[in-house]
């Protein structure tokens, strides 16, 4: 099995890089998993109390359990698969099958803050954006899509995501092997990565 492991900064655009790079492979043969499925199961806490947080921080991700469900996955075992609500900050009670395929691409902005997780990528890929237009992006989707109201959204960004965003994420942009600048000039870094990829399918 390939595992490729994609980061950067949170609105990067890390799903339309790995929507680019499956798009155009086999059906089937890649399988996906995100780091926002293995946050820390909050259910001891209030609603209230789970909005609070630090979801940027590398403490809020359960690694082991990531880390069990890839080496799962390399030897060729299914895993199930945790589901995360944004809108509740938590795990639910729900699962998904997950089934071994000859490329895994496991994305998240804090997979390669964890040692142990990336010495697990074949390939480690850092998707760059402007901090601007990562900005606009998480207002947008914070807003529409998980129900948090624009003051929320912008306190947070001031006071946890930027931050943890300097001192976690940019920094493993050294470990990376390749840096996919998110923009209309990104296509050859993602024809690379799905030349390799095929190169494992063939």
């Amino acid at each position: 099995m390939l595992i490729i492991g994609i980061a950067g900064g949170t609105g990067c655009g890390k799903t339309t890089v790995v929507n680019q790079i499956v798009d155009e492979l086999p059906p089937g043969e890649v399988g996906i998993i995100s780091q926002d499925s293995y946050y820390s199961d909050l259910s001891h806490l209030d609603i209230e109390e789970r909005k609070k947080t630090n979801f940027d921080h590398p403490q809020s991700i359960d690694f082991a359990l990531l880390e069990e469900h890839l080496k799962l996955l390399s030897s060729g075992h299914s895993i199930e698969q945790p589901v995360y609500s944004f809108l509740e900050c938590n795990r639910t009670t729900e699962t998904i099958t997950v089934n071994p395929s000859e490329v895994l691409i496991v994305e998240g902005i804090l997979i390669l803050t964890n040692a142990l997780i990336r010495e697990m990528f074949d390939i480690k890929i850092f998707v760059h954006a402007d901090s601007d237009e990562r900005l606009i992006r998480r207002l947008k989707r914070d807003v529409n899509e998980r129900g948090w109201d624009l003051d929320e959204t912008l306190t947070n960004y001031q006071t946890t995501i930027k931050p943890m965003h300097d001192q976690f994420i940019e920094p493993t942009k050294e470990y990376a092997d390749i840096i996919i600048p998110n923009n209309t000039y990104n296509t050859v870094a993602v024809d690379i990565v799905r030349t390799i990829i095929n190169e494992k399918l063939v």
